[in-house]
């Protein structure tokens, strides 16, 4: 008999068991460290995390990020997933539907996810439980020794900058950042980051924060009046030596952005793939 129920109290060995075996057939797989760093920054919760069991075995999940976006409380999908043998007999959307009473007595008041485009099957089956697109996203990689790095800017000074600087940064924004590229993402793992500004004459004109280990470059803005001068091919040119991958990424910007897009293509950081961020309110 199949039970669903939280994974409050289902040891991390017995979650990255599943994990494994549930995405066996994906191109990138995670390790133990990988996993724990990733549902951490995203901000998991195991008491609001589902799954179903079957004799304590856990069959298939929904590993819940929780936190606030776009000032609401918001649960977030940072994974889900099936064992092949058991994929087909709609556990995942049960799991969903058990959570949502649980979230909403919680106080969450959506739940938001992101999901490949051409993952067709999926985006109907989110569309079916009352999921609707809020954003397109791009994604990017790249092998670092393939990164054009021509045009860069030696009139600006190179510093490291805090997160409590957001303020100010979030004035170059063109867009949002997605929940795992967030200001508070980052803050729940700070020190895996490393946060650089540009400044001239002391003033802040563009910034990068990069995760070397993931190879993820989380956050990149340039004030509008100095763009298209190097200054973000510099501070990417000051971050790649601390990249512990031989590919970087940037994950989840807004298909809208077409200054991020140019400038990515210029540096021969091609576009990979798609993703629609959906969410569910209530």
């Amino acid at each position: 008999m199949t039970v669903i129920r939280s994974l409050e109290h289902i040891h991390f060995d017995s979650l990255f068991d599943a994990f494994s075996k549930a995405f066996a057939d994906y191109e990138m797989q995670l390790s133990k460290e990988e996993l724990y760093v990733m549902l951490s920054r995203r901000g998991f919760v195991p008491e609001l995390s589902f799954g179903a069991f079957e004799n304590e075995k856990l069959l298939s999940f929904t590993f819940n990020g929780i936190g606030e976006y776009r000032g609401k409380p918001t649960a977030y999908d940072t994974g889900t997933g099936t064992l092949k043998e058991y994929r087909g007999q709609g556990l995942a959307s049960a799991i969903f539907e058990h959570a949502v009473p649980v979230l909403q007595l919680a106080g969450i008041s959506q739940y938001v996810l992101e999901v490949l485009q051409h993952n067709s099957a999926a985006v109907s089956v989110y569309q079916k439980q009352g999921f609707q697109v809020s954003r397109e996203f791009n994604y990017f990689m790249q092998r670092t020794d393939q990164i054009k790095l021509v045009k860069l800017n030696s009139n600006i000074q190179i510093r490291p900058i805090l997160l409590s600087d957001k303020k100010l940064m979030t004035s170059f924004w063109d867009f949002q950042p997605s929940w795992q590229n967030s200001f508070e993402a980052i803050a729940r793992r700070e020190s895996d980051f490393k946060m650089i500004g540009a400044y001239q004459d002391n003033e802040l004109l563009g910034y990068c924060i990069f995760d070397g280990a993931s190879g993820d470059f989380t956050q990149l803005a340039v004030a509008r009046a100095h763009r298209r001068s190097g200054i973000g091919t510099t501070l990417i040119k000051e971050l790649l030596p601390w990249s512990q991958k031989q590919m970087v990424k940037f994950i989840n910007t807004e298909t809208t952005c077409l200054s991020i897009l140019r400038f990515l293509e210029s540096l021969g950081i091609p576009l990979k793939g798609k993703q629609f961020e959906m969410i569910r309110q209530w």
